[in-house]
């Protein structure tokens, strides 16, 4: 905390919906009195913005950034042309200690980039990830890399088993977490050169590793941490996207297909509404770029403001779990793979 408050910027451009459901989502954050808040964008945008709501002046800042980053930008081009950028201000502010989080809903390649470059990566540390948490039968699971690094070493899937079950314990407090790797069979000698060699690492660590996972088994709860390169991650969240999607407009019209259909419907209405919340991770807001010295999380692009207070309600679970100082001290602690329990 800084002086008292959990400090955290946010890229007020960045974003279908910016600036006005980051501001929508800033401001709803603020029913956390220990939350202070930094908006970074165009002042006229961003103060014409705030003028819509009613809140404590004194928690909210306009931090001046007179142009954007876009999805059309080259990532690492636009963090090093664009240093007046809302992105690139915003995680400058990071990197100098002012704030203690980033938040973005802007280019996920610029923001890779940018956290790199930038913010740095946490000593020993290869290479950062995106750990996305997803809903399942069970509980939810954590999907790391879901889209960071498409070309792995073993040694990184490794490295991410171990943050995705730091992550898992301190912010969803899942003790013991399951760690998984995603592969296209469940015995030890399936896979390609990389699933052979990173189980090999995973299954001679004290991380609490209980094999391979298929496709078919990820949803159904049977892991707390899946373990894949940032490829082959990307296609499974975005296959669960789509597939929560599909499945619901299935249902919504199956609902109302009939008269018969539409009283079904009313009677099972509570269950329904159970259900659809259960695979509404809105509340959670984003996802964390793990392996960085400080938090940077990459809200969906298409954020509205409940996303937006998700992901500033998970900085401070993040922050105040020292997230980033228990990945520091496993990773430098660590020799090989004989790494201590997560």
């Amino acid at each position: 905390m800084i002086d008292g408050k959990y400090v955290i910027a946010l890229d007020a451009m960045g974003g279908d919906n910016a600036p006005a459901a980051i501001v929508a989502g800033a401001v709803a954050a603020l029913a956390n009195p220990d939350v202070m808040l930094l908006l970074v964008g165009k002042d006229d945008v961003v103060s014409a913005e705030l003028a819509k709501h009613s809140y404590d002046k004194s928690r909210i800042r306009l931090i001046s950034a007179a142009s954007v980053i876009t999805n059309d930008d080259h990532p690492a081009a636009a963090i090093k042309g664009k240093k007046d950028s809302s992105m690139v201000v915003g995680m400058n502010l990071l990197k100098a200690k002012q704030a203690e989080a980033f938040v973005s809903a802007g280019s996920t390649g610029a923001l890779l980039a940018g956290a790199t470059l930038i913010v740095g990566r946490i000593k020993g540390i290869e290479r950062p990830a995106i750990a996305t948490v997803i809903p399942s039968v069970d509980r939810p699971f954590l999907l790391i890399d879901s889209g960071a690094n498409v070309d792995c070493k073993p040694s990184y899937l490794y490295q991410f088993a171990v943050m995705g079950s730091v992550y898992m314990k301190s912010v969803l407090g899942v003790e013991r977490p399951r760690v998984a790797l995603a592969n296209i069979g469940a015995e030890e000698e399936k896979g390609n050169a990389l699933a052979k060699e990173s189980y090999l690492l995973l299954s001679k660590s004290e991380l609490n590793f209980v094999g391979n996972i298929e496709g078919n088994r990820i949803p159904l709860g049977e892991a707390d941490v899946v373990v894949c390169d940032g490829f082959t991650g990307n296609v499974i969240l975005k296959l669960f996207e789509g597939l929560s999607k599909a499945l619901f407009g299935m249902v919504k019209a199956a609902l109302s297909s009939s008269l018969s259909a539409k009283i079904g419907a009313l009677l099972s209405m509570s269950a329904l509404r159970g259900l659809k919340k259960k695979f509404d991770y809105a509340d959670i807001g984003g996802a964390p770029f793990l392996g960085l010295k400080s938090l940077v999380v990459k809200a969906h692009g298409s954020s509205g403001q409940r996303e937006i207070t998700g992901a500033i309600n998970q900085c401070v679970l993040f922050i105040s779990a020292d997230i980033v100082t228990r990945i520091e001290q496993l990773i430098l602690a660590s020799s090989g793979t004989d790494l201590g329990r997560v």
